[in-house]
């Protein structure tokens, strides 16, 4: 999600009998040669049970027994008996479980140990002429859960979540579908796989989504959300398509987005971006000035140009807008990554969580407030409780410190719970300052625009970009 910033991450062989299974001398069979003869001979075979296993020392332990006794014929009788018993059927191998289309198996399913799967681990690049100091030791004692392995194993799941859901909006998201059907398959997804609907109050607290889905088409640059009341909007094959999701577990986001487009036309805008926050990921790290790292996006975007019937673009880096740290129910924690060169000389620091994300357009490379609303986010400083004249607003506020808190949410989650006739409470709600609004964020018309994210932890042995796939 985009922060708006202000303008100035074996053979099963049998075993052969030995060459010296000859009759021994008192006309009888060494011992265990008549099981290489009668078709049973697989010793060690990994497919057979323990009850084989008894058996074989069964008939064996017998018919050793009869042959000192009575000779050759009757172990030959015994060896006839035991080759009429019927056979048991080998055990058949369990298939892995595996995701559904759409994703519908709780995660938790698929990884039955509990584990999940760290993200790409980078190490930190050197970084010369630097000193720790007191004020960012004291700030780091309080971000020591990056380090905690149930926390780790938590954010490890949101993010493998994210994959899974993304790999099937990457596979069906075709034009002519709605983006209200894609939005919903993306939040219908998220819950399955978390095992949590988010229904009852303080559900949603514990798991979910980690704002509203975004899916900004060409000159939309971000924050488009299709919500109830809003004109139906269809895909086409000539859309570039941001598509920008998260989700959370217990108010960790891993925040992470791409683009897609149905004309290779536009290949060259979506490898700026992606390559720019590729570079975004490289240069980042503990102690690290932010303004290097956007003068590196910056240089790396700035080195593509894109051809649009006939005519040369240049990719340019969206200029309001910047990636950002991540806070616990705080999707836009106070820091931020712009795309181009400044003179602020804020560090990256250790045990930060941040989301790299880049964005690039073929117009301005300069976002305005569009027409509708993206969602709503209430301040995480507000009070618990408000005093309203209007009822509507008290219980609408009561409403989403049960179901978000601080977490960006919009209209259509709103309604999911049931709730009704709010426009007027969210109306007061904003003009009071404890809930803000999100519109959508647009180029001029006419211009496409391009977004690449992944969130990455710096912790102490490395970077580890949480979010990263085999897609992106």
């Amino acid at each position: 999600m985009g922060s708006k910033t202000p303008e100035n991450e074996q053979p099963n062989g049998k075993n052969e009998p030995s060459s010296s299974a000859n009759t021994n001398g008192t006309g009888g069979e060494p011992r265990g040669a008549h099981f290489a003869r009668d078709g049973d001979g697989t010793l060690g075979d990994g497919e057979s049970g323990d009850d084989d296993d008894e058996e074989r020392n069964a008939c064996h332990d017998a018919a050793v027994t009869t042959c000192s006794v009575l000779g050759h014929s009757t172990l030959a009788d015994s060896s006839k008996k035991k080759n009429k018993k019927r056979k048991k059927n080998k055990k058949k191998s369990t298939t892995a479980l595996k995701q559904s289309s759409p994703p519908r198996v709780p995660v938790s399913d698929l990884f039955p140990s509990g584990r999940y799967p760290a993200g790409e681990l980078q190490e930190y690049t050197v970084v010369e002429n630097t000193s720790r100091v007191t004020s960012e030791e004291s700030r780091y004692k309080s971000r020591t859960h990056l380090e905690d392995d149930s926390f780790l194993n938590d954010y490890r799941k949101a993010a493998e979540i994210h994959r899974q859901v993304r790999q099937w909006v990457q596979e069906t998201a075709r034009p002519g579908k709605t983006l209200t059907e894609i939005a919903e398959g993306i939040d219908n997804s998220v819950r399955a796989l978390l095992d949590n609907e988010g229904l009852a109050p303080g559900t949603g607290l514990i798991s979910g989504l980690g704002f509203p889905t975004g899916l900004a088409l060409n000159h939309c640059v971000a924050h488009y959300n299709p919500n109830p009341g809003q004109k139906e909007i269809v895909l086409q094959c000539s859309d570039v398509m941001k598509v920008d999701f998260g989700v959370h577990i217990n108010g960790w986001i891993v925040d992470s987005a791409f683009t897609m487009s149905f004309d290779p036309t536009y290949d060259n805008l979506l490898a700026a971006v992606k390559d720019a926050t590729n570079t975004g990921l490289k240069n980042a790290g503990i102690d690290v000035r932010i303004s290097d790292v956007s003068a590196a996006i910056q240089e790396v975007m700035e080195s593509y140009e894109v051809e649009i019937n006939g005519k040369t673009y240049p990719v340019k880096p969206v200029r309001n807008l910047s990636g950002h740290n991540i806070k616990q129910y705080q999707i836009h924690g106070g820091k931020s990554i712009p795309f181009v060169k400044t003179k602020d000389q804020t560090k990256m620091e250790e045990g930060e969580i941040f989301a790299c994300e880049t964005f690039g357009s073929t117009g301005r490379g300069l976002i305005t407030d569009g027409p509708g609303v993206y969602g709503y986010g209430k301040d995480p400083f507000a009070p618990k409780k408000i005093n309203s004249p209007l009822a509507s607003a008290r219980s609408l506020y009561q409403t989403i410190n049960d179901n978000f808190g601080s977490l960006v949410f919009c209209r259509r989650y709103l309604e999911r719970l049931g709730v009704e006739r709010y426009l007027a409470g969210m109306n007061y709600l904003i003009s009071q300052g404890v809930v803000e609004m999100y519109p959508p964020l647009l180029d001029i018309e006419g211009s496409y625009s391009a977004q690449f994210e992944h969130t990455f932890l710096l912790r102490e042995s490395g970077k580890e970009i949480i979010s990263r796939g085999d897609d992106y």
